[in-house]
């Protein structure tokens, strides 16, 4: 089985890009999906709230995850820390969903996930795609979807590794500065590529 790995910065558009390959039959293992279900579990939402305090907590005992946001994004130690309490679960959970997608006999699995590169997954794929885009599109979008100012979209880029030191690990890389229609023209052009230089 092709273990193929997709990242890219916040609002380089990485998940435009994987509904499109999700729409084309490629089975994905999104990291965002579950490392919100990891705070289901109350050892973990226990030990993020002990460490971040009460502001952190909604009235009915569950995460303020935009409180929480802007905690970590304007706090690199903070952003470890976080991190450090929560990635051992999310990567155990992904292997996990590597191995049963292995088991159901699938040809290729993706998995879709921010901190690949920054949370050692390097060792467990075969190949690396980048989504990246120019810096001005990415602080735009960033803006519109999050309603933020641009000093807090600059804060959660410059919380992430460059774009530029991001691609140096990709295997091939997708500018996604343009429009969906340009990203799927692209992702077909990928998806081409791949059967014809990936795929046994």
């Amino acid at each position: 089985m092709l273990v193929l790995g997709l990242t890219g910065n916040i609002g380089c558009g990485k998940s435009s890009l994987s509904n499109i390959f999700k729409k084309n039959g490629i089975h994905i293992i999104d990291a965002d999906i579950i490392s919100r279900q990891i705070f289901d579990d109350k050892r973990v939402l226990e030990d993020v709230f002990k460490y971040f305090g009460e502001e952190i907590k909604n009235s009915d005992n569950t995460l303020n995850r935009k409180a929480l946001g802007r905690i970590v994004f304007n706090d690199n130690n903070k952003l470890i820390q976080l991190n450090s309490l929560t990635h051992p679960r999310i990567r155990a959970k992904i292997l996990n969903e590597v191995e049963n997608i292995k088991l159901q006999g699938e040809n290729i699995v993706l998995i879709d996930a921010a901190l690949l590169v920054e949370g050692g997954y390097l060792e467990i794929l075969d190949k690396l795609i980048v989504v990246v885009c120019d810096e001005e599109v990415q602080i735009n979008r960033i803006q519109l979807r999050d309603n933020c100012s641009k000093q807090d979209a600059l804060s959660r880029i410059n919380s992430q590794i460059s774009q530029r030191e991001k691609s140096k690990y990709g295997d091939y890389i997708i500018d996604n500065s343009g429009t969906l229609m340009q990203l799927q023209k692209k992702a077909d052009e990928f998806i081409k590529y791949m059967k014809e230089n990936w795929c046994e």
